[in-house]
């Protein structure tokens, strides 16, 4: 786990395939705005090819949705981690319910991402996966059961309460995203009341009519907690 002073409460805007182009860049510049308005850390992440104009265009915690674990040499097809790096990256998803990885190369891929001092975000489903993947000391961990992702609907109080409880159990240095379905301020309270370091969302804010509308909603949540 590499250091990194995060002003928490943390958000994490996570367009996954939906948008690219000239339409991610907007929700980027958005995204700076109320990063700097509410003076808090936002992640954002977005399609590869995409991330260089958008580290030219906006003060982020931009974010890889995949890396590998390979170095430099053969490796025809993957994500270099130290391509990432050398554009600016900051930090990678990993291990998200849409592109799962194994536990040993989960392992071996959040060790390179500290070797070239890149954030590690991970996804996890469980209670039993949350602490497993706690061991491997990522720096964040976002809790969602996967058969909620996308629906807009949140997952139960128990289990955000008993998943962060998990985590911090292990490793109290990790922080605990909850992110399941999350898509109003009233979410986002009532996941950091509970326990969270932070939130984010998905398809509740590319699907919301008004992006800046949305975001701000969610994000100035953050800011009064």
């Amino acid at each position: 786990m590499i250091n990194y002073n995060f002003k928490k409460p943390v958000f994490i805007v996570n367009p996954k395939s939906y948008l690219y182009g000239d339409d991610l860049l907007k929700l980027a510049k958005i995204s700076n705005g109320l990063a700097e308005k509410y003076d808090i850390d936002i992640l954002f992440t977005g399609q590869l090819v995409d991330l260089p104009k958008i580290i030219e265009n906006a003060h982020l915690i931009v974010t890889a949705q995949h890396m590998d674990h390979l170095t430099p040499g053969r490796g025809m097809g993957h994500v270099l981690p130290d391509a990432l790096k050398n554009i600016g990256v900051k930090a990678v998803v990993l291990n998200h319910a849409e592109n799962p990885l194994t536990l040993s190369n989960l392992d071996k891929t959040i060790r390179r991402a500290d070797e070239l001092g890149l954030i590690t975000i991970v996804c996890a489903d469980t209670v039993q996966q949350c602490k497993a993947v706690a061991e491997l000391e990522p720096n964040m961990i976002i809790c969602e059961p996967t058969s909620l992702i996308g629906t807009g609907t949140t997952s139960e109080s128990s289990y955000r309460e008993e998943t962060t409880s998990a985590i911090k159990h292990v490793n109290s240095d990790i922080l605990v995203l909850q992110a399941a379905g999350v898509s109003t301020g009233e979410d986002v309270r009532q996941v950091i009341r509970e326990g969270a370091d932070g939130t984010g969302g998905t398809s509740g804010i590319i699907k919301a009519p008004d992006w800046e509308a949305k975001l701000e909603e969610m994000v100035s949540s953050l800011s009064r907690m």
